[in-house]
């Protein structure tokens, strides 16, 4: 199909992109450096400069090297969003494995089927959830535990306080019994940066075809499958935003550096891919780790401007139905953006009334690393529809006999691009992708492209 939905990209969007790096350990390895003197990521008061997580991901990478894996092994991650998350995920990314992250709300037999599937070697983990991990590891290929605690980032004095807290306060850690056996070895991460200081590091060589994360999915897809996404995939996704973004980029002052709103779980690829885009143009990542907690989430927005909102409709309704939510400044916010599922209209309208801005709806799924469609960002109002393909997105809606069908005509919507994955892992590609490599990306869905290439999806099949 003509991509003739370029004309109405806004002002300074190119129809394609060329990104300056070709593997996401270039983006970290530059960007890190570039960037060393700005804070990369805050959490629960607590902020951490580029600098110092160029230091730690490399500790980590050094430690997981030492573990003498075989290049490309996988590593689960299965943490909510602490500071621990991103710099395990690039330490991971540095060492040349594969990670795999994971719902820390999994039951055992859901954690256990990821971990086999995968063939996971390690695994990091947050404290709360090593009971789950603790009644299935027996039965996975897992060799290594590396077990942290929720302060393990936030400094000796109140690491210790968040930790006696979670402990004998709130009783947030479940007991449990990890200890290493015959079958694994179980070590803190506390211990991992102690001892990863003193060890050697080697760059592996990475190529752009070469697999960087073995990814989880299920939802309008039908069951859990694991995905594999490339280093292009994400390097192609992380530019695909970037250009799309870049006039918003623009529009905030050398002197400030954009703050990017974090709350999406980290093992969700679109806040996955938020966290590498933040990273690639230098942003500030605030890292929430309980956006169900609305007072305490409006309490951190309040703490510094923010620029970039990704949400559901859930947050966003709750959000506005908090008293306290309308005394903030959203002067300097750029964008909120919705995600996972449609926003309601009336969540839509009192958004628009109280932050004076609208809500913007786009659609992805993993398999395309939550890269497909957007509404431009320069629409002042809500429109019900998820907008225009992105920059090297090729979208066409074909009827049930797989035929390219004409505008205005409903079908099912098919999308190609690099930030598309080429193959499930474990499973039968037939059924998923066409014959010219368009990937048949929502059978269940019916979807409407018209004559200005808006796309809205118009009911279910099921």
């Amino acid at each position: 199909m003509d991509k003739f939905w370029t004309q109405g990209y806004p002002k300074g969007v190119n129809a394609q992109i060329a990104p300056p790096h070709s593997t996401v350990i270039d983006i970290i390895n530059d960007k890190l450096i570039e960037y060393a003197d700005r804070e990369f990521s805050s959490n629960m008061g607590v902020s951490y400069s580029y600098a110092q997580i160029d230091q730690i991901s490399l500790t980590i990478a050094a430690w997981i090297q030492n573990l003498g894996l075989a290049k490309g092994s996988v590593i689960g991650i299965m943490m909510p969003n602490v500071h621990q998350y991103l710099p395990i995920v690039i330490g991971i990314v540095r060492a040349g494995m594969v990670t795999t992250l994971i719902n820390p709300l999994y039951s055992p037999r859901e954690l256990r089927h990821q971990l086999i599937d995968s063939d996971a070697a390690a695994i990091f983990i947050l404290e709360p959830f090593c009971n789950t991990l603790e009644k299935i590891v027996k039965d996975t290929p897992v060799k290594t535990v590396v077990i942290s605690k929720i302060g393990d980032m936030l400094g000796t004095a109140k690491g210790t306080l968040v930790n006696l807290a979670a402990n004998y306060v709130k009783k947030a850690i479940p007991s449990y019994h990890l200890k290493s056996n015959a079958n694994y070895e179980v070590t803190s991460y506390k211990s991992l940066l102690k001892n990863g200081k003193n060890l050697p590091y080697s760059r592996p060589a990475i190529k752009p075809d070469d697999l960087l994360m073995l990814q989880y999915t299920g939802g309008t897809t039908g069951v859990a499958k694991g995905i594999l996404i490339s280093n292009k995939n994400v390097v192609t996704a992380t530019y695909q935003f970037v250009e799309w973004f870049k006039p918003v980029y623009a529009d905030v002052a050398d002197n400030i550096q954009m703050n990017s709103i974090i709350a999406l779980p980290l093992y969700h690829i679109y806040a996955f891919i938020c966290s590498i885009v933040g990273l690639s143009v230098g942003q500030h990542l605030t890292l929430v780790t309980n956006p169900r907690d609305i007072p305490g989430f409006i309490k951190i927005l309040a703490k510094r401007p923010f620029h970039f909102l990704p949400g559901v409709n859930t947050l966003f309704q709750a959000f506005v139905n908090n008293p306290e939510f309308s005394k903030l400044d959203f002067s300097e916010c750029k964008l909120t953006v919705v995600g996972g599922m449609a926003a309601t209209p009336e969540t839509a309208r009192r958004w628009l009334e109280v932050t004076g801005l609208p809500i913007l709806e786009g659609w992805g799924m993993s398999e395309t690393l939550g890269v497909g469609t957007a509404n431009p960002f320069d629409g002042t109002e809500y429109t019900g529809n998820v907008g225009l393909p992105l920059p090297g997105v090729d979208i066409s809606i074909r009827n049930e006999a797989g035929e390219i069908i004409e505008l205005g005509e409903v079908g099912e919507m098919c999308i190609k691009g690099d930030n598309v994955i080429a193959s499930y892992h474990n499973l039968d590609n037939a059924g998923f992708f066409t014959a010219s490599v368009y990937m048949d990306s929502v059978c269940m869905t019916p979807w409407l492209i018209n004559s200005t290439a808006i796309i809205t999806a118009i009911g279910s099949k099921i």
